[in-house]
């Protein structure tokens, strides 16, 4: 599995392309990579993927959209929720699906909105972290 992941300088020097150039592919978001410490590893399926080679069979993907409303929403539990769920965002898990993360609160009412739009198995993640900050509440 080790073999699967490779360095930007490695990547670069398979596609004949300078290393700063991969890089600003990654930071525009045109090529997956994974940040480990300050720097990059990039799968070489994803680099296939990029560079259009290896294997070209189409893949499909799917998105979920899930609407979560809770009550009785104090400062703690908007900030928790909120905190959780846009830093799991960030990542993205599954390869050709964005997932999007939007919060609407209503300190009147003290409800809270959670609209998620991810693929299935992102969506299911981010559930149960909307749970586990749940379970996590005062009684």
């Amino acid at each position: 599995m080790a073999t699967d992941f490779m360095t930007v300088n490695a990547a670069a020097n398979l596609l004949q392309v300078h290393p700063k150039t991969l890089l600003r592919f990654i930071r525009e978001g045109r090529l997956r990579a994974n940040k480990v410490g300050k720097q990059y590893r990039i799968l070489r399926s994803d680099l296939d993927a990029f560079a259009g080679t290896g294997d070209t069979r189409s893949v499909r993907s799917a998105r979920t959209t899930c609407v979560i409303d809770i009550e009785d929403v104090d400062e703690a539990l908007l900030q928790r929720v909120s905190a959780v769920l846009v830093g799991a965002s960030k990542g993205n898990r599954s390869p050709g699906v964005s997932t999007s993360v939007d919060i609407a609160h209503d300190p009147a009412l003290r409800v809270l909105k959670v609209i998620i739009i991810a693929s299935p198995a992102d969506t299911a993640t981010l559930l149960k972290l909307v749970d586990a900050c749940l379970d996590a509440r005062p009684s």
